[in-house]
C-alpha cells in the first residue's frame, strides 16, 4: 500500500465532500482532533456526537481521523499523549503500564474485553493519557480548522467556475 497515494485519495475525498465549507472544515477539525486523542475504540461515535452537536460533516470527520489515526500513527500518538501527560499532570505513568492494555486494545479481542482492559486502567494513568491527548491535539484541530475552510472553499469555488465555463 502506498502510503502518499493513500494520504491524496483521503484528501481528495474531503474536499469533494459537497456541503458547506464550514461544516465540512469543522468536521474535519473534530475528526483530527478525536484521532490525535487517545480514545481508539470510541472515535467513531465520539466523532459521531461531537458533529451532530456541532453541525458539522461527520464523513470529513471520520475521514480526517482514518487518515491522522491508523496503524503507523496510533503508538506514536499515544506515545507523545503519555510523555505530555507526565510533564503536566502530577502523575507518573511508565510505559510499561500502558504497553499491556494497549496489546488487548489493538488485538482481535471482542470488543468487551477491550473495554474491561481499558476500564482496569488506573485513574492515574487514564488522567496521564486523556490530558496528554488532549493537549497534542488541540492545537492540530484549531489550526486543520482554517486550513481545511480554505482548501474546501478554494476547490468549490474551482469546481463552480468550471461548471460555469461549460
Amino acid at each position: 500500500m502506498n502510503l502518499v497515494r493513500t494520504t491524496r485519495f483521503f484528501y481528495l475525498k474531503i474536499l469533494r465532500i459537497r456541503g458547506n465549507p464550514h461544516a465540512i472544515a469543522l468536521g474535519a477539525a473534530i475528526g483530527i482532533f478525536v484521532g490525535m486523542t487517545p480514545t481508539i475504540p470510541l472515535h467513531t461515535a465520539i466523532i459521531f456526537i461531537l458533529c451532530l452537536l456541532a453541525r458539522a460533516s461527520f464523513l470529513s470527520g471520520l475521514l480526517t481521523s482514518w487518515l491522522i489515526c491508523n496503524p503507523l500513527t496510533s503508538l506514536p500518538l499515544y506515545f507523545l499523549a503519555l510523555r505530555i501527560g507526565n510533564l503536566v499532570t502530577p502523575y507518573e505513568v511508565d510505559w510499561q503500564r500502558i504497553k499491556s492494555a494497549a496489546t488487548v486494545v489493538f488485538s482481535d479481542a471482542s470488543l468487551a474485553t477491550r473495554f474491561n482492559i481499558l476500564g482496569e486502567m488506573s485513574t492515574e494513568a487514564a488522567a496521564v493519557m486523556l490530558s496528554g491527548g488532549i493537549l497534542l491535539a488541540l492545537p492540530f484541530g484549531l489550526s486543520s480548522y482554517y486550513l481545511f475552510y480554505r482548501l474546501v472553499l478554494r476547490y468549490q469555488r474551482r469546481r463552480y467556475d468550471k461548471h460555469l465555463l461549460h
